[in-house]
């Protein structure tokens, strides 16, 4: 991170804590940290590129349309390293990399081979931790900061056509997943790259794709599809979260999906399982949404229940396009009017701010922490030694005292044999 970045980047939370926040110019950059884009063809965008220079983008996404067929690793890391050097705010530079199916760096570009979550699911936890590292490896040398990763869906519905079949679910088994899961975490956070959780508050037993049109899950769905999220929230593993665009109206009575429901992010993902951290939504632009929300309506109910990143992708087939301007413009309408509350946005932007000021920090702290693991190892094993050695002196002097009383009884035998012969 730069001087003017760290500066620009320390002002903006001092000033959203001290009033300063309220100002128009600083609302613009707090909305513009709220938005997430793709980008267009397989280089620079001028208008993404000026966009994000004057701060109305603070994250983008990569897809595969967005990796040159030529000299893939240097032509990408340009591209991402222009978008990065352009932002006043570091960007989130974001891709779903899972692996099989969903895999934007595949082979036929050079980049490593990797293997679908249902694979991984059978396989040693050597092998995800080789799998996950060499996929963390890969998207920190890209400049890609943020994995759309772990999948922590069961898969409990085995027709289900967006999770299950793609083989996008490690496991049926809660406790399967949350282990998988965590050492995806782990791989990712020792690189410095954030991983997020999807999809909230579970995928795994719908029957239809959410790109497609609604996915009701209100009588296949079950509680322990929550499992992974509350184990690893409650044991500090989560970076950021991702919502679904499913109906659960054992959740909501309503119908309104994950992604728009105040009851499924507030109530209880904010609330009830604790998690203070970065909520993603899914691509805005997935039919369950487009086709039953206009945008007005989908940003204001997103928003109001607590997302703090929509991602307008432009990459979903029959989508209209959203441009930044449009969704900025609407947000803004809505807090210059009271709909959505200036104390709404300034929570986001803390959210955000706070987990960008991981990104330099996270491979340092793992190491930090992995140093410390195994000082507490090393400290361990010397009382352990020490215990031992003590133990083998009181055993070797034990074994002296027998031994002198052993002598001393034949030393006594033998002299009262020679009294007897004399």
């Amino acid at each position: 991170m730069n001087r003017k970045t760290l500066f620009c980047l320390t002002a903006l939370l001092a000033f959203g804590g001290y009033g300063y926040g309220q100002s128009a110019d600083s609302l613009d950059i707090k909305i513009g940290q709220m938005i997430l884009i793709g980008f267009p063809g397989s280089k620079v965008d001028d208008k993404v590129l000026e966009e994000i220079r004057q701060g109305k983008v603070g994250s983008i996404i990569i897809f595969e349309k967005n990796i040159p067929a030529k000299n893939s690793f240097a032509e990408l890391k340009k591209i991402t390293w222009t978008y990065q050097h352009a932002a006043p705010i570091p960007l989130f530079i974001s891709i779903d990399q899972e692996g099989g199916k969903v895999n934007r760096l595949k082979e036929k570009y050079g980049f490593p081979r990797s293997v679908s979550a249902a694979q991984l699911g059978n396989f040693t936890l050597d092998s995800v931790q080789f799998y996950a590292e060499t996929t963390a490896a890969t998207l920190a040398g890209l400049g890609i900061n943020v994995n759309f990763a772990p999948v922590v869906d069961l898969a409990v519905e085995p027709t289900n056509p967006a999770i299950v079949k793609p083989e996008r679910a490690y496991s049926a088994q809660a406790d399967s997943v949350t282990l998988f899961a965590r050492e995806v975490i782990r791989q990712h956070r020792k690189l410095g790259v954030i991983s997020v959780l999807k999809h909230f508050p579970g995928h795994g037993s719908s029957k239809n794709d959410t790109h497609l049109g609604i996915a009701d899950v209100t009588n296949t769905w079950s509680a322990r599809e929550l499992d992974p999220y509350k184990t690893l929230i409650d044991s500090g593993e989560v970076d950021a979260i991702m919502t679904a665009h499913i109906v659960n109206k054992k959740l909501d009575p309503k119908g309104n999906p994950g992604t728009l429901s105040k009851l499924v992010i507030d109530s209880l993902l904010r609330k009830r399982f604790h998690y203070s951290g970065v909520i993603f939504s899914d691509d805005m632009q997935m039919h369950a949404i487009t086709k039953h929300y206009g945008l007005e309506e989908a940003i204001k109910l997103a928003i109001n229940a607590g997302v703090d990143i929509l991602t307008f992708s432009n990459n979903i087939s029959g989508s209209q396009e959203r441009t930044v301007d449009k969704v900025h413009e609407i947000i803004k309408k809505f807090v210059t009017n009271g709909t959505i509350s200036r104390e709404r946005i300034d929570q986001s932007f803390k959210r955000i701010m706070s987990l960008k000021q991981q990104l330099n920090g996270g491979r340092s702290e793992y190491y930090r922490s992995s140093l410390a693991e195994k000082q507490r190892e090393i400290n361990a094993m010397r009382d352990e030694n020490e215990r031992a050695a003590e133990m083998a002196k009181a055993a070797y002097e034990k074994a002296q005292l027998e031994l002198e009383k052993v002598k001393q009884m034949t030393d006594k035998k033998e002299k009262k044999n020679k009294r007897k012969k004399n």
